[in-house]
């Protein structure tokens, strides 16, 4: 895993799990990159990129690196020019979709309003394929 301030030992002393997850998902896009990866079962960067209106090309390539160091996701580089790359969930991060869906199904009923249409739609739609409602 990599190397993170929520590792010192005095944030250590607090709950270890909640610690050591909040220092691996603590960037401001990394919920939402695994969320479109999972859901898309493969992004390639500009994907994501045009999918996270705001997010720098740096800050992107940043928490991709991270997710990646910590175990999250997969990078496949393919020799062609101009070179493709594509990021996939590991088994660690295809692990942690059943608590991303409860995330959404959390956010949709507690934060969106009544009449609100989940963009990601569920299962049935084309690209989904893990769970219940991504």
């Amino acid at each position: 895993m990599a190397e993170n301030k929520f590792q010192a030992p005095e944030s250590l002393a607090r709950c270890l799990p909640m610690s050591l997850l909040q220092g691996v998902l603590g960037g401001k896009w990394k919920l939402l990159i695994l969320w479109y990866v999972a859901h898309y079962r493969m992004q390639r960067f500009g994907e994501l990129s045009r999918r996270l209106p705001g997010i720098t090309q740096s800050t992107l390539t940043k928490q991709l690196r991270e997710l990646e160091g910590d175990g999250f996701l997969h990078r496949e580089v393919y020799p062609e020019v101009p070179p493709r790359v594509e990021y996939t969930l590991t088994p660690m991060g295809e692990s942690f979709v059943p608590i991303l869906e409860q995330m959404v199904r959390w956010g949709e009923e507690h934060l969106c309003p009544p009449d609100y249409r989940s963009p990601c739609g569920g299962a049935e739609e084309k690209g989904a394929g893990y769970g219940d409602g991504i």
